[in-house]
């Protein structure tokens, strides 16, 4: 396999404003940063990007997150283990990535249980883990190769 281009150094600028965009999530999301991983995961799943569901899902293993969960979202619908809450940020992920249609009753449900800041930020942060899922299949970096010590 040939080794790809190192998009970070290649175009610093550009992913500066994907890092921006995570610093962002990062703070809104920093009361339920257990349900951004999920979110980033599950996306992540969807897209089949490995780099991504490793990263994330040692991140969300850091966070206290169960194995039972993170191994789980494949089938979120069917395991006991997630909240209300967190099966329509999980459906609300798939919806998007899915890029079909959201029903006026979907929209409803998802904006009566976020609200309206939480809910363009969750679809903020969907959009972004798609981003890089794009980058990472794009480029392919190696699985692991950002792990933190």
């Amino acid at each position: 396999m040939t080794n790809r281009l190192n998009y970070f150094a290649t175009s610093p600028k550009a992913m500066d404003i994907l890092l921006n965009q995570e610093h962002y999530l990062d703070d809104a999301f920093k009361e339920n940063k257990r349900l951004f991983e999920l979110v980033k995961i599950r996306v992540s799943q969807i897209n089949q990007c490995a780099f991504c569901i490793d990263m994330h899902s040692k991140d969300a293993l850091k966070l206290g997150e169960s194995i039972e969960r993170i191994y789980g979202l494949n089938a979120w619908r069917d395991m006991p283990c997630y909240s209300k809450h967190e099966q329509k940020a999980l459906q609300w992920a798939e919806f998007i990535v899915s890029a079909q249609a959201i029903s006026d009753e979907d929209y409803q449900k998802a904006l009566q249980t976020f609200g309206e800041k939480t809910l363009v930020d969750l679809t903020i942060a969907i959009n972004a883990i798609n981003s890089w899922n794009r980058l990472s299949k794009a480029f392919k970096p190696v699985v692991g190769s950002f792990d933190k010590n």
